[in-house]
């Protein structure tokens, strides 16, 4: 009966978020679902801000004034790279394909379309991000869906009590939401790593990079009876240098981050225990019965190309190769940033240590999706201050943090950046 309504409860919680996100990101979580005039109002005045895909921000000759919303990693920044492409990317599929729910019953995740998971394997294999060998891979409708799968895996049926779900802090802010949201019995939110000292079983979420500092994450716990699972979906080379192929039980991945295709609602899971991947298989089927099939020969497509920009870049005449393109976009974009900090003095941001990447041969800092931002001084709550000046960030306490931090998005389009830092530079201490 509770599996039953997870479908609906996965589509609510994403048009929860994007509510929220309307809603001048000033809601908590119980609030999500209460739909109220003056929310409808806000939403009603952002879609009228929002600058259109493909703009210039040199088409205006005016400071903009509207709403700049920067709450959520919705990754528009993308666009324009894909855009160069053209038609590499196209996929055209016939009416007749894809009919049936089966794609290889002699998988354990049977769903999964076999050009897809040559996909992922190429990908990770040419990135060296991780290790795929022997290796059952498991298609989710993006990472939320997987991680729900990965808590029914992994939690024991028939314990007396919920085993407890902790990540340290500061945490991905729907970890909590996403684990206690059905209250099933089976998996309950107990809160930041750093506390956990009960000597029984847990499940400890390591997201790495982390989500919303950007450093690199590794187990905090260390009890011999934990579960342990890996969050890698920033773990790219546009954002971190790769150091070396990660190797654990249960790893999550999600072309959204990667490539950018969030709309595409795909991601997968490396699971090193077959039972494991048979019980994540389990609650994909009892959920939404499978994944789409059209969502992942787009992926496919779009993974191809990624290898291909960079095995068969003298061939490759649209562009750069895309982790190239991408790393210089985010490289460009933390500057900007940090130089407008640091014309402001309000601000401050987490300094990263150098790293060499094996990928790309770079030696630099992370560059994350996502900025950690520090109010200094006497304000106490970042999020209501940046909100006072029309710029929508997710406050720090979302992740079990101070209020005095606030979470940035950098990849929404090259016009709403822009007007972003020219905004964040305008804003002193009188």
């Amino acid at each position: 009966m509770i599996l039953g309504h997870f479908l609906v409860i996965s589509l609510a919680l994403n048009a929860g978020f994007l509510y929220r996100d309307y809603c001048k990101g000033k809601h908590h979580y119980q609030e999500f679902f209460s739909f109220k005039n003056e929310c409808k109002n806000a939403s009603l005045t952002l879609l009228e801000t929002s600058p259109p895909p493909f703009s210039s921000s040199s088409s205006s000759s005016k400071a903009f004034d509207g709403i700049i919303n920067l709450d959520h990693g919705d990754p528009t920044m993308y666009e324009r790279y894909w855009q160069q492409m053209g038609d590499k990317t196209t996929v055209v599929i016939n009416g007749w394909q894809f009919i049936s729910y089966f794609s290889d019953v002699r998988k354990v995740c049977w769903f999964l379309e076999p050009e897809f998971a040559n996909s992922i394997i190429r990908l990770h294999k040419l990135v060296g991000n991780a290790i795929t060998e022997d290796r059952y891979i498991v298609v989710g409708t993006g990472s939320t869906q997987l991680f729900q799968a990965v808590l029914y895996a992994v939690s024991p049926p028939n314990a007396s009590e919920p085993i407890s779900v902790v990540s340290a802090a500061p945490f991905y802010s729907s970890y909590p939401l996403i684990t206690d949201f059905l209250k099933s019995g089976l998996h309950k939110w107990a809160g930041d790593a750093y506390t956990f000292n009960k000597d029984e079983p847990y499940i400890e979420l390591v997201t790495s990079p982390n989500n919303p500092d950007g450093f690199p994450r590794q187990a905090v716990v260390n009890q011999n009876q934990g579960i342990l699972i890996h969050d890698f979906a920033y773990y790219w080379p546009q954002y971190i240098p790769i150091s070396s192929p990660a190797d654990h039980d249960i790893m999550l991945f999600t072309v959204s981050k990667s490539t950018g295709h969030a709309g595409t609602r795909i991601g997968w899971a490396l699971v090193k225990d077959r039972e494991i991947a048979k019980k994540m298989t389990e609650f994909i089927v009892l959920s939404t019965i499978g994944v789409s099939k059209d969502s992942q020969i787009r992926a496919a497509k779009i993974l191809q190309v990624v290898s291909d920009s960079h095995q068969y870049k003298g061939n490759f005449k649209e562009g750069k190769a895309f982790f190239e393109d991408s790393y210089d976009y985010m490289a460009r974009r933390w500057k900007q940033l940090r130089d407008a900090v640091n014309v402001s003095k309000l601000f401050s941001l987490p300094d990263f240590t150098s790293g060499s990447c094996t990928f790309s041969g770079r030696t630099f800092g992370s560059q994350p999706a996502f900025a950690w931002l520090k109010c200094e001084g006497e304000i106490d709550d970042c999020e209501s201050f940046l909100h006072g000046h029309k710029i929508l960030t997710r406050g720090g306490k979302h992740f079990g943090g101070s209020e005095k931090y606030v979470r940035i998005s950098m990849l929404p389009r090259d016009e709403t950046f822009d007007q972003f830092i020219e905004r964040l530079s305008s804003i002193s201490s009188s």
